[in-house]
């Protein structure tokens, strides 16, 4: 019996019994702590010993079978924040050995939730943007579609340029210059959309109002070296967390790889032999980049000794069960949020972008040419990489004129 289940105080019987040993393994296989694991056999076995009690068998096991189990479980113990997880993730077990009937969805398919998953997937087939684009543009898009069509019938015949305008101008207000550009974007974006599909006649897009959000009316944020080695030494490389740490934070100094390069990196990607290896960009596209020395010793003693043994591929796992590759790219921000607050390196902004500025910026200073930053950087559009002109202060003395009055 797995040494999960070595527990007196359990009984393992009922209808859900002889799984529960399976699950177990699975845990212990997604590096789940004995101590974690115990509390969630525990739950499943009183889920089981219910079920046995209302005459229910596995294969009735659904979603709102489990919504009756907690309303009744909840009146005899506390609500712990991982009950329903911890079931739906043991109910995934079961479909997968056919022992349960596959889910069926628990919201009637709507058509706003049928507009919204064909958009999602002209975004992403069609047009080849990433999952971060998607996120930002649906919430403005549903609040769109809500404000004019509620809960009825999507109608887009009906829609018109004061529909629109009217939109942006009621919600610009309430975000910054970039945010309103998104939902400007995001809007264009979604009308196009439905006329190529036929359900509006007029170009729409083109009455989305333009926002004022002057390009390069801002100066890149960055930090001195000195301050990259010192988030960088700040980092305990005797332990795993460190040794992972550290192997992402040059990726980022180094490469200027964005967070979600990072983040989608796997061992497939990295070869050794050739000291090379590709990452996915945005829009699907993919760029294979040199691995200078120190960061391929980062990676490889990482590897060796930090990195989980498990079945993801990703190279950067998390720490704490399940065992598996960063969700997103804030998982990533974060990451440097924490490090730059532990090196107690003050700056105004603190997400993973701040050490790609960086590296343009030195690149700059030590006399690189903005069509190579822009190489390096894989920026689509060279107007992206014409912001770090503004720091180049060398170049602009040159083109500097006289302050009328002043000393020649």
């Amino acid at each position: 019996m797995n040494t999960f289940l070595t527990n007196p105080l359990c009984n393992y019987n009922g209808p859900l019994g002889p799984i529960i040993d399976a699950y177990a393994a699975l845990l212990h296989q997604r590096g789940y702590k004995q101590k974690s694991a115990r509390i969630q056999i525990r739950l499943i076995a009183d889920f089981s010993h219910w079920i046995e009690r209302q005459g229910l068998r596995t294969c009735h096991v659904s979603q709102a079978i489990i919504d009756r189990y907690f309303r009744s479980r909840y009146q005899r113990y506390r609500p712990r924040r991982d009950d329903r997880s911890t079931l739906n993730r043991f109910v995934a077990l079961l479909r997968e050995k056919g022992i349960a009937p596959d889910s069926i969805p628990s919201t009637i398919h709507t058509p706003l939730k049928q507009i919204e998953d064909d958009f999602k997937r002209y975004l992403a087939q069609e047009r080849g943007l990433s999952l971060a684009t998607q996120v930002n543009y649906l919430p403005f898009i549903l609040k769109f579609l809500h404000e004019h069509f509620g809960r009825g019938h999507l109608r887009f015949t009906r829609l018109c340029a004061k529909d629109v305008i009217g939109f942006v101008q009621r919600h610009a207000p309430n975000l910054s210059p970039k945010r309103a550009g998104l939902m400007g974007t995001a809007l264009r974006t979604f009308l196009r959309y439905l006329q190529l599909r036929g359900d509006i006649v007029i170009d729409l897009a083109a009455c989305v109002p333009s926002v004022a959000n002057w390009q390069l009316s801002t100066l890149p944020k960055f930090l001195q070296p000195h301050q990259v080695q010192c988030v960088l030494d700040h980092c305990d490389r005797q332990t795993p967390q460190g040794q992972r740490n550290y192997a992402i934070l040059l990726l980022l100094a180094r490469l200027g790889l964005r967070a979600c390069e990072v983040v989608a990196l796997t061992l497939d990607d990295i070869n050794w032999d050739a000291a090379e290896f590709t990452i996915q960009g945005k829009g699907a596209r993919r760029a294979k980049l040199p691995l200078p020395h120190d960061v391929g010793e980062a990676l490889a003693l990482y590897l060796k000794q930090g990195r989980p043994s498990c079945s993801s591929r990703r190279v950067f796992i998390r720490l704490k069960a399940p065992l598996q590759g960063f969700a997103n790219s804030l998982a990533i921000s974060s990451l440097v949020a924490r490090a730059l607050k532990k090196a107690g390196v003050q700056s105004p902004c603190m997400g993973a972008h701040l050490f790609r500025h960086t590296l343009a910026t030195q690149m700059l200073h030590q006399g690189a040419s903005l069509e190579e930053i822009s190489q390096l950087l894989r920026h689509q559009s060279f107007n992206t990489t014409a912001i770090y002109a503004k720091v180049d202060l060398t170049a602009l003395r040159l083109l500097a004129q006289p302050w009328p009055g002043g000393d020649l």
